[in-house]
């Protein structure tokens, strides 16, 4: 799978709650994960980040959400329960990304919902624990970004394999050697 994603929360009181999203993010692969205006105790958290993810990816904490800075390229999704938000489900992944999600007994403010350049949801009839929604976005992204042979028709059937991938020429070499041939 091609590209990057962080995880992060806004506003979080509940450092277990922190621990089992960065927890998660970690096993999914995230390339760095970060608080804003978020009570957070590393070693509170820790409890149930057994992975000790800050020790093993890049960990930010901000103060605010104008402190946030996220690399170039990266697009900043929010995660939150909005009439106008795109249904997870029906969502692409962009390539990059970071994924901020809101408190655990409120929402994204108003200032990260604007800075984000797609807002999700996740199609649910109430909100759900913030370290189990942020494991459905990743799992998403996962299923959507990376390489998986089809699901089979009927269930119980094994998956067909995919084939395996083959490398070309690099682009220029394919160029110079069609130029030629047309010699």
């Amino acid at each position: 799978m091609r590209g990057y994603f962080g995880v992060g929360v806004e506003g979080a009181s509940k450092a277990m709650n922190v621990g089992s999203l960065l927890r998660t993010a970690h096993a999914f692969g995230a390339s760095f994960v970060f608080t804003v205006a978020a009570v957070y105790r590393r070693d509170e958290g820790g409890r149930a980040d057994t992975s000790d993810t800050p020790g093993a990816v890049p960990f930010y904490a901000y103060d605010s959400v104008e402190a946030l800075r996220l690399p170039r390229g990266c697009v900043l999704v929010g995660v939150e329960i909005a009439d106008d938000a795109i249904d997870l489900p029906s969502f692409r992944h962009p390539r990059c990304a970071a994924y901020v999600l809101g408190p655990e007994r409120g929402a994204l403010s108003a200032q990260m919902t604007a800075l984000c350049e797609h807002v999700v949801r996740i199609p649910t009839r109430f909100s759900i624990n913030l370290a189990l929604a942020g494991a459905l976005v990743m799992y998403d992204r996962l299923i959507s970004l990376g390489r998986f042979a089809e699901r089979p028709i009927a269930a119980g059937t094994p998956p067909v394999a995919l084939p395996k991938h083959a490398f070309g020429l690099p682009r220029l070499k394919r160029r110079a050697a069609a130029a030629k041939s047309k010699i």
